[in-house]
């Protein structure tokens, strides 16, 4: 028997993938409506080893898909939906031309609807796995969130994720999940831990919004990323509530409605505008709280890795839990002029009260002129009427101290003051190739900020010395060394006298030269980057090339520090100079 010869591209890569063109064939659908589907269910474009044999013999660059992908999505009921809308637009279509407007109405009341649940389930198995997920999930959300009505998003979505996202951020108060926090000109940056799992989400700032034209942004591909968003973060937050022991939708505990409030706004207006105020504890299912645990202590004597992992997890226990009370005992006003939403959920989470001016907006807790307010944040040059028994500081002051993770003097965040550099706490120290201003060191360095406080003491020191002291000291320094010349010349002539004559002649010390070693180490280096192989020696000489552009910005942005720091102290002692003089004249 001859064996057929197979044909060509019939195996391998050339029957692995599919162009985009042949995809829309086999499953029939249109390109908007294939979009939409590879969206829904996660499928992406596939890069291939060899693009030529993948695209049987093309040389052009073609979008392709793997094969498995497209029968995947074969099975997939939303395929029998999506046609149901075109059919559905088409007779839509039909009875408005022909002005047929009841048929036309019975059509639009009876319109199909798409369900994503099943999607979400299929995705997302687990809780912890939608965790994992969230966060391109909450940074879209919160962004759409601050629509206006645009011809592009419909206004139901957007209301919808205002409401979800507030959802969550209760959920996050509640569970005190809050880890880090950074201000930056594209919004916020906020960290929490649920579950062990890292999520990290940016939230807009509240500005004048102005809409891009649609050739900028395609509202269309966000808005059917966000309509899958809707559904999964609605299955997230369900399941924080329940874990945390709480009802959902989310229901206040001691929150009542007063007559006024009662003749203006029904029930369900009264329960959003609360919910959005983020200033109210939410009821829960059980009042059975349950209470942290503690940490045990075992002897473990011969396991020093493990007793050192321990020792890391019970520090890091403990300034979690030190951090979650972080704001407690305190009374915080807002000014009008803050930023509530962001500040109120930060306060919040570490066990603050706050409040502001009740005509702002509802939710407020206590007036101003309450004499138990702590702190009262103000974001203006001065304010008229002040309290001795609290004090003014500015935004920055909340920011730094959940970073720091303690709370900072608020002296240098007083009305006027020129704030200190607002640094983002999402660096890793360990990780090198990345420049580390002065301030982020010494955070994460107490030997670094010790030998920071001292530098600052020493150049005020310096400074208010006189010329007359330096001369002084000078002076005795010398006398000091001569006499310490002459008293160690008797003792080396006493120790000759008394020491004894030995047989055994003592060792001498082998000293490396540092510039054999390094000459060493070099060709050591050379010689490996020789066994590297064929196939990798581009990969490798690209990784170098980075690494060197990078070590070359971390050098320009140090000095361009050490410069700017020079011109500062030069500033300073100018200033001090015409100070004196100017004291000197009136004198």
């Amino acid at each position: 028997m001859v064996s057929k010869k197979k044909k060509k591209y019939s195996t391998g890569e050339g029957a692995q993938f599919l162009t985009r063109k042949a995809a829309l064939k086999k499953l029939q659908l249109s390109l908007r409506d294939f979009r939409r589907l590879c969206i829904l269910k996660g499928i992406y474009p596939r890069e291939p080893r060899n693009r030529k044999r993948a695209q049987k013999g093309d040389t052009s660059i073609k979008t392709l898909y793997h094969v498995k992908d497209i029968q995947f999505l074969l099975h997939e009921p939303i395929i029998w939906k999506l046609r149901d809308y075109k059919i559905f637009n088409k007779k839509v279509g039909r009875a408005r031309a022909v002005k047929d407007f009841e048929t036309l109405h019975k059509y639009l009341n009876n319109h199909p609807t798409l369900k994503l649940d099943h999607i979400v389930k299929e995705r997302y198995p687990t809780f912890i796995d939608a965790l994992k997920d969230l966060d391109d999930c909450l940074t879209l959300c919160f962004l759409f969130s601050t629509f206006p009505s645009l011809s592009h998003v419909p206004r139901d979505q957007s209301a919808l994720c205002r409401r979800l996202t507030l959802e969550f951020l209760h959920g996050v108060i509640e569970a005190k999940a809050l880890r880090k926090v950074f201000v930056s000109i594209k919004g916020y940056y906020f960290q929490v831990e649920i579950k062990g799992e890292i999520i990290t989400w940016i939230q807009p700032h509240h500005f004048a919004f102005t809409p891009q034209s649609r050739g900028e942004v395609d509202f269309k591909l966000m808005s059917t990323f966000v309509e899958f968003y809707t559904v999964m973060l609605g299955f997230v937050n369900f399941r924080l509530y329940h874990s945390l022991n709480l009802y959902y939708p989310p229901k206040f505990s001691a929150v009542t409605q007063s007559d006024s409030e009662k003749s203006l706004v029904d029930e369900e207006v009264f329960v959003s505008e609360r919910v959005a105020a983020l200033n109210f504890p939410l009821a829960k299912t059980s009042n059975t709280e349950t209470d942290e645990c503690e940490l045990d202590e075992f002897n473990m004597e011969g396991d020093a890795e493990k007793l050192e992992e321990l020792r890391k997890e019970a520090e890091k226990f403990l300034k979690v839990k030190k951090l979650k009370t972080l704001f407690k005992g305190l009374k915080i006003f807002l000014n009008r002029e803050v930023p509530r939403e962001p500040l109120v959920f930060i306060i919040r989470c570490f066990g603050g009260e706050v409040s502001w001016d009740k005509d702002m907006f509802i939710g407020s807790t206590f007036d101003e002129n309450d004499e138990s307010i702590t702190h009262q944040i103000v974001d203006r040059p001065s304010i008229d009427k002040q309290y001795i028994s609290r004090y003014y500081v500015q935004p920055q002051w909340i920011f730094d101290c959940v970073n720091a993770r303690d709370l900072l003097p608020v002296n240098k965040y007083f009305i006027g003051e020129v704030l200190p550099p607002h640094l983002s706490p999402f660096i890793d120290p360990e990780k090198d190739q990345q420049y580390i201003p002065p301030e982020a060191r010494a955070i994460y360095d107490e030997n670094e900020l010790e030998q920071h406080h001292k530098l600052e003491n020493d150049e005020d020191e310096a400074e208010s010395e006189s010329e007359e002291e330096e001369n002084e000291d000078g002076e005795n320094n010398e006398e000091n060394g001569n006499a310490d010349e002459v008293d160690e010349a008797v003792e080396d002539d006493d120790e000759k006298k008394k020491k004894p004559k030995l047989s055994v002649t003592p060792g001498k010390v082998h000293k490396e030269v540092p510039w054999e070693k390094n000459k060493q180490e070099r060709q050591e280096f050379r010689l490996r980057e020789k066994m590297i192989k064929r196939k990798y020696k581009n990969l490798y000489k690209s990784m170098m090339e980075g690494k060197k552009e990078r070590s070359k910005e971390i050098w320009l942005l140090r000095k361009k520090r050490r410069l700017h720091d020079e011109g500062e102290a030069k500033k300073k002692k100018e200033e001090k100079k015409q100070k004196k003089k100017a004291t000197a004249v009136d004198a």
